[in-house]
């Protein structure tokens, strides 16, 4: 038997069965979480859309922790569940003025599905319906709605959006952290390794042979020729021990200390830490900087813009919701 494709799982929503999480649950079979004007919403809905993500978090909490976590995920996708009714009931309002949703997008939709998760194969589409309890109508039928919702939903986002310069300024100053380029250097580093020492006395030698080479850079030995020579660092020795441009958070904390108390051009002392010797070369230094608003100005307005959009269609939402019979049971 074909196994579900996790994508495919994904396109189904609440047509999936009960999660092995849940089924531990005897003692609840189902029941109604919510009741939206003259529909329900079953508890089985909120379970199987948050059935995968809830399985994440078992593993990741436990306890108080858990519980609470559980919590909010489940009120959550209620509340998702909730808006996602109040949409379809909406559409069905319009579906009295005429609106209606062709028979082709609906196929096309499931043709696009039945190519990329199935290789174009019909018959194994319709085995792994068959084999989840479900129907090809009924399927067509989820992603109707699902179509319903998202088509809703973008013609409620706002498009006449003028964004002033005072709300990009006060975006750039809320967010400045967000324009910070923080401090780094263009590092190149030598890496030598007691394990790789093969003649007597290896650990002593290696540390030996560190300052040898380090004392040859200072002389004047080209770095990166000498990194090609000696470093022991696979990843970096045929690049002449270049990590390019590194910040603070890119090395471990001794490294970084020593990388960024350097000046450009200078060589470090050999630094051993557990079983590694590293000798650094900072080739170039930047300092912290902040970009301009003029340089972040078209990057702010597109997110006001975005937030202003999902502002109006929240706006709908709660409109619909305000006029709307609801109660939550669980």
């Amino acid at each position: 038997m074909r196994l579900l494709n996790p994508l495919f799982a994904i396109l189904l929503l609440s047509a999936i069965s009960v999660p092995p999480i849940f089924a531990q649950q005897a003692e609840i079979i189902d029941g109604v979480a919510a009741i939206v004007n003259n529909d329900v919403i079953t508890i089985s809905q909120v379970r199987e859309l948050v059935g995968t993500r809830e399985r994440v978090i078992r593993e990741a909490y436990k306890g108080p922790d858990l519980a609470e976590r559980i919590k909010e995920m489940r009120l959550a996708a209620l509340k998702d569940l909730i808006d996602r009714q109040l949409i379809i009931q909406e559409f069905k309002k319009m579906q009295e003025k005429g609106a209606n949703i062709p028979d082709y997008v609906i196929e096309d939709r499931v043709q696009g599905i039945i190519r990329q998760e199935f290789g174009g194969d019909r018959a194994a589409f319709i085995r792994t319906l068959q084999a989840q309890g479900y129907t090809v109508t009924r399927f067509k039928e989820i992603e109707k709605e699902k179509i319903i919702v998202q088509a809703m939903r973008q013609a409620k986002l706002t498009d006449n959006v003028v964004v002033s310069p005072a709300q990009v300024q006060a975006f750039y100053d809320k967010n400045k952290s967000e324009f910070t380029i923080p401090d780094q250097v263009k590092l190149r580093m030598i890496i030598l390794r007691e394990e790789n020492a093969n003649d007597v006395g290896g650990d002593a030698n290696k540390a030996q042979t560190a300052e040898e080479i380090r004392q040859k850079l200072v002389e004047g030995a080209d770095f990166n020729r000498m990194a090609q020579m000696y470093s022991e660092d696979e990843a970096t020795r045929d690049l002449g021990g270049d990590w390019g441009w590194v910040e603070r958070n890119t090395l471990n904390e001794d490294l970084t200390k020593a990388a960024f108390s350097m000046k450009a051009g200078g060589i470090s002392p050999v630094l051993q830490l557990g079983d590694s010797y590293y000798i650094l070369n900072v080739e170039a230094r930047k300092n912290a900087t902040v970009k301009s608003i003029s340089e972040t100005r078209e990057a702010i307005e597109q997110n006001i813009m975005q937030q202003e959009r999902m502002k109006s269609q929240q706006r709908w939402l709660d409109t619909l919701r305000q006029k709307a019979f609801i109660k939550i049971l669980t």
